[in-house]
């Protein structure tokens, strides 16, 4: 069963990093003193130097070995990967390698160990992240091959049948690399053989200690609908009286974050409804920070190009150079958005209503080519500098669609808890111009609640080649 595979697994990772760190250290000896690395400047061993042999140097490993197992384990690498995403493990070795280095350099200067080549240190310290991921990497390719195949399942049971229950079904099928398999459900209100993209129906909740006793499960996931929630303390009594692991999935996941922030009240756990990290000051300070020196060197950069387009715009067409349009920021303040006017003089009253369309006879010539790579956009910078906007955020939207949305669409409102941006996470991902508004008010919820620098700076970077240019914009 899984349970043993599971074990087997993470002593095959154990053993695994052991042999890895000793080959990586090995190897990094070898190029530090007998590798043509030694002809270069950086890593050449001057005539006459002497160095350790490597009987010597392969004597930290005792220390090593169990050290860098033990760091590793607290930076839970040893933790089952269903599900989880692979880049957050090469950072878990990232950080691992980091500690491990820091100590052993440490231990080193506390024994006044001054004859350990420190330039081995550092290709040590690269070494054993490359090997270590790469290895890790090619074990979770293979596992996802064997359980495509159906090797190495992990085999479940839904109690409960909610939209809970149907967006785990489709996730875990989206998935097949995981290696779910679902028995089948078990619910009160629907007849046994209902059928959910063939999770078949197998009981009532009632049969569930039955079933416990009689299949050989991994895991019980609770899925009761949020009515049927008078039932949850028996099930879960049923499910740890049975010794088997279980998860619950809320039926009300629409609106709670992906990430619930808790506190501790003197024992009681109280559940945050949204985790907004930019509520932070210090976040917010740093985030501040970055804007404006972003904007600052954005605005150098773009310099000559924008001066281009301001002086064909005055050239081609009658009216201003910029554009300011009324837009909703933080906090529901309403601000001067500008843009290079990229449409012809338009009646007010018309404009705040009205989306472009496609062939719009409004656009100008300079006006199409402006907005399909989002050079209209650029004078935004100077609201970034002002703290209207920030470099990434939610793009701000008329007062007019805003009180037409927040009655249309769940959730909308929660985008004005943070500062807008001049792009984000749902126009990287090809939500923008004329594209779904719930899809891209879910991009905006998620990156709200999963706000991080690094985060921003990934949209920054992802931005230069999918952000530009936007096929969307009429």
């Amino acid at each position: 069963m899984i349970k043993d595979n599971q074990k087997m697994l993470n002593w095959l990772h154990v053993a695994m990093d052991a042999i890895i760190l000793a080959i990586a250290y090995i190897f990094s000896y070898y190029l530090r003193f007998y590798s043509p690395l030694t002809n270069l400047t950086f890593f050449r061993v001057e005539a006459g130097t002497t160095f350790y042999d490597l009987d010597v140097y392969a004597l930290w490993l005792v220390f090593l070995i169990p050290l860098y197992l033990l760091i590793y384990y607290f930076n839970r690498l040893y933790i089952p990967k269903r599900g989880k995403r692979r880049w957050k493990e090469v950072l878990h070795i990232l950080l691992a390698n980091t500690l491990g280095i820091t100590f052993f350099t440490f231990a080193l200067y506390l024994l006044k160990e001054e004859d350990i080549s420190r330039r081995f240190l550092g290709l040590f310290f690269v070494m054993n992240i490359i090997l270590c991921s790469t290895a890790r990497l090619m074990l979770a390719y293979a596992l996802r091959v064997a359980r495509r195949k159906g090797y190495n399942l992990k085999h479940i049971l839904l109690v409960g049948y909610s939209h809970a229950a149907e967006s785990y079904i489709d996730r875990i099928f989206a998935n097949p690399q995981w290696g779910y398999y679902i028995h089948g459900i078990l619910d009160d209100s629907l007849a046994t053989g209902t059928m959910y993209k063939k999770v078949p129906v197998i009981g009532t909740i009632y049969n569930l200690e039955a079933f416990l006793s009689k299949m050989a499960l991994d895991e019980i996931v609770i899925t009761l609908n949020i009515k049927n929630y008078n039932k949850l303390e028996k099930i879960v009594a049923i499910c740890e009286k049975s010794g088997v692991h279980t998860k619950f999935v809320p039926d009300y996941h629409n609106f709670f974050p992906t990430r619930p922030y808790t506190e501790d009240l003197y024992g009681l756990p109280v559940i945050n409804i949204r985790n907004v990290p930019l509520s932070n000051t210090y976040n917010r300070v740093i985030k501040r920070v970055i804007d404006i020196i972003g904007a600052i060197i954005a605005l150098i950069i773009f310099s000559l190009p924008m001066l281009v387009v301001a002086i064909i715009i005055k050239l081609t067409s009658e009216g201003p150079i910029i554009f300011s349009q009324i837009r909703i920021g933080k906090n529901n303040r309403e601000f001067k958005m500008y843009k290079f006017r990229s449409m012809e003089i338009q009646n007010e009253r018309d404009e705040k209503k009205a989306w472009t369309t496609s062939r719009d006879p409004r656009v100008t010539g300079i006006g199409k080519f402006i907005r399909k790579t989002s050079i209209d956009e650029l004078p935004q910078l100077f609201n970034v500098l002002k703290g209207d906007m920030s470099l990434v955020g939610p793009r701000p939207e008329r007062p007019y669609f805003v009180e037409k949305f927040k009655e249309e669409i769940p959730r909308y409102m929660i985008k004005h808890q943070v500062s807008p941006g001049l792009t984000g996470w749902a126009q990287i991902n090809g939500y923008r111009g004329d594209t779904s508004i719930r899809k891209r008010i879910d991009h905006d919820l998620y990156y709200i609640e999963n706000w991080s620098l690094g985060l921003d700076f990934k949209i920054l970077f992802l931005t230069i080649f999918k952000g530009f240019i936007n096929k969307n914009a009429y």
